[in-house]
């Protein structure tokens, strides 16, 4: 082995990154993924960093009341609009809303999470890829909100992997990476 602190994976620099990428982001995603032993080695290490990163700030951010022009809408959900000078302009409410506001610390670490991870798109059950029925998930948040706080009062080791044998094609050995 030689000594350059990770491995090669048999790829070029840009793949080997892209590789990695996509299968972090699907592990926290998901919670599981199933892929070769070696990958499973180099995405524990990085999932496992991110983890501790979303652990460490997760409650680093302060509660602020701001106010929000939110359009009004009718019983159908369109818009009101009225009649202003000859212009149709839309009628706007004014809703105060409770917000987190990141810390500086906090918000560094929600950057580097979201430099590395890739954006997911959460698309509808019913398996119809619609754009409109389709949502953005934001993964920082998700990592802040969902996984920090069940390990909250844990040192580290928040993946297991369990080997399920040689893959058919190759005998490479397979195994299931998730998070405990």
């Amino acid at each position: 082995m030689n000594g350059s602190g990770y491995r090669k994976l048999g790829k070029t620099a840009p793949q080997r990154k892209a590789l990695l990428r996509n299968q972090v982001t699907n592990l926290l995603y998901h919670g599981k993924i199933t892929t070769t032993e070696t990958r499973a080695k180099e995405v524990k290490k990085i999932a496992e960093r991110m983890i501790t990163l979303a652990v460490k700030e997760k409650d680093n951010f302060t509660e602020v009341e701001v106010t929000a022009k939110v359009a009004k809408k009718d019983a159908q959900g369109n818009r009101v609009k009225e009649t202003v000078n000859g212009k149709k302009v839309t009628v706007y409410d004014e809703v105060k809303k409770t917000i987190k506001k990141d810390n500086p610390s906090r918000l560094a670490a929600r950057r580097k999470l979201l430099a590395y991870l890739y954006p997911v798109t959460e698309t509808p059950a019913n398996g119809r890829k619609m754009r409109s029925q389709s949502k953005k998930v934001d993964m920082a948040a998700k990592l802040f909100d969902e996984i920090a706080p069940k390990y909250a009062d844990r040192k580290g080791g928040y993946t297991r992997m369990v080997k399920i044998g040689p893959r058919k094609g190759d005998a490479a050995e397979m195994v299931i990476l998730e998070l405990i």
